[in-house]
This record gives C-alpha cells, structure tokens and sequence, in this order.
C-alpha cells in the first residue's frame, strides 16, 4: 500500500464568518507537485437520534441553502472547543424538549469531507424526559415522532435528502437487526 499524503505549505485565510471560515492552502503531492487547496473550516456538529417508544424523534425545519424544508434527525452545531456529549444534550433538549439518561456514541462521520473540515459525532439517546424546548431565537422548526420502519421505508425511497439522518437511519437499523441496540 502506497504511502498516501499531501504536505501544507502555506495557508491564506480568505473568509472569516459566523459559522465557516475559508482558508486557501498550498499542498505539496506525494510526487512533489504542488497544488491549491481550499478548506472550509467548521467547528464539526452533533446529530442525536432519539426514541420514543417505536418512534424516532425527528424534526422539519426550513434550510436555507436548498431552500426547502427538510426532514432531520435533531442536530446542532459545536461551539469550537466544545465537547461533543454537551453539545448533543444542549441540542436535544433545545430542539425537542426532550432529556436523556444515556447517551451512546454511533460514531462520527464526514459529510464532505472533499473540501470541508466538519466532523458530525453520532449519538443515540436513551432513557428520555419530557421537558421543554429551547430554541434559538432564529430556529424555527416542528418535531415530528414517526415510526421508525417507516423512516427507513423513507430513505430507502429517496424521501428523507439529509445525509447525517439518512446514515444514522441506516445505521440504527442495521444495528437493531443485529441485536445490538
């Protein structure tokens, strides 16, 4: 197996905003090619399935981006620093209304990892408590309990577009059907 890498040799921050940041980096390959790179820099993010009997607690909010509402599994961005577990507690409870006892790690992923440095950490959330949401005051958005089987129905037929739910939909399912959860 080949020794895969890319050396940075130098780095220009082009954009600093409130979420990302853009940095443009010089890289040199493997065969001493040099080439540029552009990064977005993003503090990474915490997704948290939640149950509740059979149902998967999910929510519908407006993305600005595709300009459409999107069917979610709760989430929420990390402030740099911050510890992934905070992160997913603060997030359920501001978006569902919901505490939990236990919290297991599915693990985390890279959604675009081509271009972008985010990391979503993956948790399931057990022994759940009704409390109450907390939202930010710029987040709008309806939490929806639906049955589980019907929610890998929907990825399956094309109809949940998220890739973090869309993974941790799959995920779940395999690791029920194995006897793992």
């Amino acid at each position: 197996m080949k020794n895969l890498y890319e050396e940075t040799i130098s780095s220009e921050m082009i954009y600093k905003g409130k979420v990302v940041n853009l940095r443009r980096d010089k890289a040199r390959l493997q065969n001493g090619s040099e080439v540029t790179r552009e990064v977005v820099e993003h503090p990474g993010g915490v997704a948290v399935a939640a149950f509740v009997g059979d149902d998967l607690l999910m929510v519908r909010q407006f993305r600005y981006a595709p300009k459409k509402v999107l069917l979610e599994i709760p989430a929420g961005k990390l402030n740099y620093g911050e510890d992934p577990l905070h992160c997913g507690r603060r997030e359920l409870e501001e978006e569902t209304g919901y505490q939990a006892d236990e919290f297991i790690s599915l693990g985390k992923m890279l959604p675009t990892c081509a271009y972008d440095e985010e990391v979503i950490h993956m948790y399931l959330a057990r022994g759940l408590h009704k409390t109450h949401q907390h939202l930010d005051e710029d987040e709008f958005l309806d939490v929806e309990p639906i049955p589980f089987q019907k929610l890998v129905d929907m990825v399956l037929a094309n109809e949940i577009e998220d890739g973090k739910t869309q993974i941790m939909i799959l995920k779940l399912k395999l690791l029920k059907d194995m006897g793992k959860l």
